[in-house]
């Protein structure tokens, strides 16, 4: 995706948000007027190949070559979780900067904790008393938000973000509700024998109610249908 390209569909999602806020609120949102996020200022350099392990000259050193090569490998990972890890927590700082500033133009107070889960960075926002309005009434102004500083994230690293951004802890308790789900309706299935389908959900949702299935012995989960009605379907094994 180019920088234009990236700007432009930045500018999109700006105005679904102010359009949002601004009828959660019942005020104009001045989410259109912040700045844009600079551009990165070149490409990411390219990773240094990797250096090739020393030959094998001697029978007698062939052990001590073989262990020094595991001890390579075992370095080698270990950086390149470093690095990710490094990477994700610059995600998490550009997107706290960005958010701080949308925070200040929108008028909310707010506070932002940064966290790395897994493969993903975490940016959390609590603590203000108008920041439901940012969620919406079922997460849709959260995700244009996301989506909002995913794209910034992109801008300034040149790279594709899967961040993720919670409200409010409107995720994480949307979070605790799937798995009691899940686990719910696995344990009736798995009583009555009978199938149950669920309400259609986000591939997200989905896979949280997947996890909480699978931790139960004697049902499977699957998904059905087509996006957005797309949903999971729970039955007891034979």
């Amino acid at each position: 995706m180019t920088a234009e390209t990236a700007a432009h569909d930045e500018q999109e999602v700006r105005d679904d948000v102010a359009d949002a806020v601004a009828d959660e609120s019942g005020t104009e949102s001045a989410v259109t007027t912040t700045a844009e996020s600079d551009q990165a200022d070149s490409a990411p350099a390219a990773d240094a190949p990797a250096e090739d392990s020393p030959a094998d000259n001697a029978a007698g050193e062939a052990d001590d070559a073989e262990a020094d090569g595991a001890d390579d490998d075992v370095d080698d990972d270990d950086e390149d979780d470093l690095d990710d890890e490094e990477r994700l927590v610059e995600e998490g700082e550009i997107a706290g900067d960005y958010l701080e500033q949308l925070l200040d133009v929108l008028d909310f107070d707010g506070d932002i904790d940064l966290d790395v889960d897994g493969d993903r960075a975490v940016v959390s926002i609590d603590g203000g008393d108008d920041l439901t309005k940012l969620v919406g009434r079922k997460g849709e102004i959260l995700d244009a938000l996301q989506e909002l500083t995913r794209l910034a994230v992109q801008q300034a690293t040149g790279e594709r973000s899967r961040l993720m951004l919670d409200v409010a802890r409107w995720r994480a308790d949307r979070r605790d509700r799937l798995a009691r789900l899940g686990t719910e309706v696995a344990q009736r299935v798995l009583e009555s024998g009978d199938r149950e389908e669920l309400d259609p959900m986000t591939p997200f949702e989905r896979k949280i109610v997947h996890d909480a299935v699978a931790a139960v012995d004697g049902v499977v989960s699957e998904s059905e249908g087509a996006e957005p009605k797309r949903r999971v379907v729970v039955l007891r094994t034979s």
